[in-house]
C-alpha cells in the first residue's frame, strides 16, 4: 500500500469537447472528480494524496478559462471544508499560492487553519506550482544558509533539499498517476518522482472514479520496488 500518490488530473477539456460542451463544464465534472477521489483516499487508507490544481504555466489560458477555474476553487474550499474538518482530512497547498487574489488565499489560510489538526488524510492541492520553481526556492534558501554559515557546502546532501521542498512534511512520493492517455510529467514534483512508481490511463479525468485508484494500487502493490539496488 502507498503511503503517498500524486495525480495529474488530465482530461477536462477533452471531456467536455467530446460532449460538445463549454470547457467549463468539463472543469465543474473534474471537481466532482476530485471529491470522489479525496472520499476514497481516506477510506482507503493513503497517508498523503496530492493533487496538480494549476501549474504556473496554466496562467497562458484564456482568460475566462482562468478565471472560471479560480471560482471553481473557491467553490470548492468553501463547500468542501466542514467536510474536511469533519473526516480528518488536513489541508496543505504547494506552489506559489499566495500570488493568487487575496480572497482566494484568505480563504486557503482559513481551510488550511481549520484542518491543521486533522492526520486520517493530508490532501496537498498545487495551485500555482510548478517542479522546477520549486527547486529553484529551495536552492535559493540553500545557497543563503551556506552564505550565512549555517550549513556547510560540503556536509549538503539530498536530505537537504528535500527538507527544503512544498513537500517536506509529508510522505515520500510512492506513485504518479496521470490521467487521459499522456506520459509526461509535466513540471509537477520532479525531484519527488525520482523513485516513484509511475500509473498512466487513457481515463478523462472526469470519468476517473474510485474503482480506478483501485486498479491503480493494486497495480503499484504488484510492482517490486528496487530503488536502484538491482
Amino acid at each position: 500500500m502507498p503511503r503517498h500518490v500524486a495525480i495529474i488530473m488530465d482530461g477536462n477539456g477533452r471531456w467536455a469537447k467530446k460532449r460538445y460542451l463549454p470547457r467549463a463544464m468539463g472543469h465543474r465534472r473534474g471537481v466532482e472528480a476530485v471529491r470522489e477521489i479525496v472520499r476514497a483516499a481516506g477510506d482507503m487508507g493513503l497517508e498523503a494524496l496530492t493533487l496538480y490544481a494549476f501549474s504556473s504555466e496554466n496562467w497562458k489560458r484564456p482568460a475566462d478559462e482562468v478565471g472560471d477555474l479560480m471560482g471553481l476553487l473557491k467553490h470548492f474550499i468553501i463547500a468542501d471544508i466542514d467536510e474536511f474538518a469533519a473526516n480528518g482530512v488536513r489541508l496543505k497547498v504547494i506552489g506559489r499560492y499566495r500570488e493568487l487574489a487575496p480572497d482566494i488565499v484568505a480563504l486557503i489560510d482559513d481551510a488550511i487553519a481549520r484542518t491543521s489538526g486533522n492526520s486520517r488524510t493530508t490532501l496537498a492541492v498545487a495551485l500555482n506550482y510548478g517542479a522546477q520553481d520549486e527547486l529553484l526556492r529551495a536552492t535559493a534558501s540553500l545557497a543563503g544558509q551556506i552564505a550565512d554559515g549555517t550549513l556547510a557546502a560540503d556536509s549538503l546532501t539530498p536530505d537537504h533539499v528535500s527538507a527544503q521542498l512544498d513537500t517536506a512534511d509529508m510522505p515520500p512520493l510512492d506513485l504518479l498517476i496521470r490521467t487521459s492517455g499522456e506520459q509526461r510529467l509535466s513540471n509537477f514534483l520532479l525531484w519527488q518522482c525520482a523513485y516513484a512508481e509511475l500509473w498512466f490511463t487513457d481515463t478523462l479525468w472526469p470519468d476517473f472514479t474510485r474503482q480506478h485508484l483501485a486498479s491503480a494500487l493494486a497495480d503499484y502493490a504488484a510492482r517490486e520496488r528496487r530503488f536502484g539496488g538491482r
